[in-house]
């Protein structure tokens, strides 16, 4: 599911159809058709962590001002995964006064429910497909105030529909970043299928950040962990 800046409402849609689908996990539903990859899964742990990250070629970092994402972080992406930023702010206020009747109000609903999750909104989408993958691992971003990480994440979690088995724990990367991660499931009552999906939080001095990680199912979630491990491990606060 992916979503350009400017063209929004059309794809609002479309992503939502998809999640429903897929029988929720609206904030984090990727389509596609399926194409060949030869990545293995990460481990998790911190040696798991280092070497998902070692084994991982990096294609470069986003974050800071002039990236292809500017954030109150910074970190590598895997090579040949492709940022695009998203301004959800100004697409939430384009969908609001587009809405013209019931069609627009649905369609103001629609971007709403894809652009919020929770606590924070979406910043960064980056796409795993250019990778042989299908997937994408999203930034989102709150305002500043006195919420602790811990509760952020479990914001976030709780407002994906049909979630379950939440594991949290902190983590601190080799370079004093720290936080606290989750790893949950995610299941589809009209597939009756059921995924795993990864996510962490930090703070910053412009508030909360979450890094999100779904996955078609959970092979391609599997497959797309030492990406998410080496954004995690090169995590830096701007």
């Amino acid at each position: 599911m992916q979503v350009r800046v400017g063209s929004v409402r059309g794809r609002v849609i479309q992503a939502v159809f998809l999640a429903v689908a897929l029988g929720g996990c609206a904030g984090s539903a990727d389509g596609g058709a399926r194409t060949s990859g030869n990545s293995s899964a990460g481990s998790t742990g911190a040696k798991g962590s280092a070497t998902a990250s070692a084994a991982t070629a990096s294609g470069g970092t986003i974050g800071a001002s002039g990236s292809a994402c500017e954030l109150p972080v910074s970190f590598d992406i895997a090579k040949d995964w492709k940022a695009k930023g998203i301004d959800a702010e100004r697409e939430l206020s384009k969908a609001s006064k587009g809405a013209k009747g019931s069609d627009g109000d649905v369609t103001g609903a629609f971007a709403d429910a894809f652009l919020r999750q929770g606590p924070v909104t979406t910043a960064c989408e980056i796409d795993a497909k250019p990778a042989g993958k299908i997937g994408f691992l999203r930034v989102w971003t709150g305002k500043p105030g006195n919420v602790d990480t811990r509760t952020v994440l479990r914001q976030f979690v709780a407002a994906e529909d049909n979630t379950s088995k939440e594991t949290y724990r902190s983590f601190k990367t080799a370079d004093g970043v720290s936080g606290v991660e989750v790893d949950y499931l995610c299941t589809s009552k009209l597939l009756e299928e059921t995924k795993k999906e990864r996510a962490l939080a930090v703070s910053t001095p412009d508030g909360p950040v979450v890094l999100h990680l779904g996955g078609l199912d959970t092979e391609e979630h599997k497959a797309m962990l030492p990406a998410y491990e080496l954004a995690k491990q090169t995590l830096r606060i701007l």
